[in-house]
């Protein structure tokens, strides 16, 4: 694959006067502009929870509150009562409803607000006058809004689902069995309860496309999560021979459908065609993408890693290596990582840093950002479109 020459525009804050831009060659990715790649190591909290903030102002209303109206209901309501019985284990729950209440990276709410800039940045259509008396408010549609929300709800439910706890793999550290059996039921009902009002909320926007597009997002995400399980609950998984196209695609469904069919579901909305809906696509699903690879670089490009962080052998950087390196050295460097049977995650990580790994999925991610960028390309300049394009630079910043 090759992306044609694209002069890629950066935040003004981060863009030096005058300079010119500088272009890199990936002999599988093609050239893409890094001038705008610079700052702290990958996505720098400071400057990543300023982006958000600021996309926050120009759709409105901060999006840490966007399922408040679901999460205040009385059954959610007697659901959190009952979670907290589960304080003093380490249920995965606790972590999911402390990250949704805090959510301090910013991380967790992405997705609606990705919907909402990129239904304010295409704005009405021009050529279907139809949505005219809809409710609009700073210059999105009420019902694009409550897909926003219903895109938050489907996520959320996912991660409460899959903070579902293998109980035959239990320590004694992690707390009584009841409780974590206990703690599986309230997951397993709080994951249903969000799932189903999502799919209440989609039959009130009365649009069958729309309920066909998430509908088939749900169905790639519980499939990309099935085969993520499949894969990881094999003895030997570890030197599965896992390459870089089945890795994007099988990422694709588990990360980046929702985002990609929810952004083109907002523009199914406001009646825009067929163009605009594939470039709202397009820039959801290698946004999606991009944040993925960044979060799979993290173990990697972190300045303080403890020695004892373990990290995903099916993640980008670590498919990238095996990739590279060859299966047979693969498997030698996995066996001399091994002490009395156990993966010396401290070491593995030293000898996939040495290869080209993790240069490759940086590769990755800025070619995913990239072609991003080029979707918004059809899209009017304006302020949404600009923090879209805010986003992708954070997601992809490197030293």
């Amino acid at each position: 694959m090759s992306l044609p020459p694209l002069l890629l525009r950066s935040p003004r804050h981060l863009r030096a006067p005058g300079r010119p831009r500088r272009l890199w060659w990936s002999p599988s990715l093609g050239p893409v502009s890094v001038g705008s790649w610079r700052g702290q190591s990958s996505k720098a909290p400071a400057y990543w929870n300023q982006v958000v903030s600021e996309a926050e102002k120009i759709v409105g209303y901060p999006t840490s509150f966007m399922s408040l109206r679901c999460l205040l209901s009385d059954e959610l309501s007697n659901i959190a009562m009952q979670v907290r019985k589960l304080v003093g284990t380490q249920h995965p729950l606790l972590t999911t409803a402390r990250g949704l209440v805090q959510d301090s990276r910013n991380n967790l709410q992405l997705r609606g607000l990705v919907v909402l800039l990129i239904s304010k940045a295409a704005g009405p259509s021009s050529v279907n006058a139809s949505c005219q008396n809809y409710d609009m408010v700073s210059g999105i549609y009420s019902c694009q809004r409550s897909l926003a929300e219903i895109t938050e709800l489907i996520h959320t439910a996912l991660l409460v689902h899959r903070g579902i706890v293998n109980l035959s793999e239990l320590q004694s550290s992690d707390g009584p069995l009841k409780d974590m059996h206990f703690g599986n039921k309230i997951a397993i009902l709080s994951g249903d309860f969000l799932l189903a009002n999502a799919c209440n909320g989609l039959a009130l926007l009365q649009n069958t496309k729309v309920v066909e597009l998430l509908a088939s997002a749900l169905r790639d995400l519980v499939q990309g999560v099935y085969h993520e399980n499949s894969i990881s609950a094999k003895e030997d998984s570890i030197t599965n021979d896992i390459g870089i196209s089945t890795w994007k695609e099988q990422t694709f469904l588990s990360h980046g459908a929702l985002l990609a069919k929810s952004c083109q579901a907002a523009m199914e909305l406001a009646k825009h065609d067929a163009e605009v809906q594939d470039m709202a696509f397009q820039y959801g699903k290698h946004m999606a993408m991009s944040h993925k690879i960044n979060s799979d670089l993290q173990p990697f490009i972190k300045e303080k890693t403890s020695d004892s962080t373990t990290f995903n052998l099916n993640s980008a950087p670590v498919v990238l290596h095996q990739e590279i390196l060859g299966r047979d050295l693969w498997i030698k460097q996995i066996g001399e990582a091994q002490e009395k049977g156990r993966l010396d995650y401290a070491k593995l990580r030293e000898a996939i840093k040495a290869g080209k790994g993790v240069t490759s999925a940086i590769d990755l991610c800025r070619y995913h950002g990239n072609k991003a960028l080029a979707a918004l390309e059809s899209f009017p300049p304006s302020e949404a479109r600009s923090a879209l394009e805010n986003i992708v630079f954070a997601v992809t910043r490197f030293s």
